[in-house]
């Protein structure tokens, strides 16, 4: 396991720590052998991020599909781990004020 990976991974445990509702969900997703269920799940979520206008649908579903891509795209992983990384932070500072 490359450094990446082991950021990607630390990554998700903290998410699942601070965001108990979304923790569980995506733990199951993201474990090994479902990836025949997490590819149609990120997809349609990154689809329905670019909907995130309408009522029901919201932003968060693309940096969620993109968080499930990135477990099964090692070249994916870097970024989305920099991309947890920031948000948290940003949030952080939000949460200050």
């Amino acid at each position: 396991m490359n450094r990446h990976h082991r950021r990607f991974e630390r990554q998700l445990d903290r998410m699942g720590r601070s965001l108990p509702g979304v923790g569980g969900p995506l733990r199951g997703l993201a474990a090994p052998g479902r990836f025949w269920i997490r590819l149609p799940v990120a997809i349609l979520l990154i689809l329905g991020g670019f909907l995130g206008f309408l009522p029901v649908l919201g932003f968060w579903m693309i940096p969620m599909g993109l968080i499930l891509l990135a477990v099964d795209l090692p070249g994916l992983r870097p970024r989305v781990a920099a991309l947890l990384v920031r948000g948290r932070a940003i949030w952080r500072r939000i949460r200050r004020r």
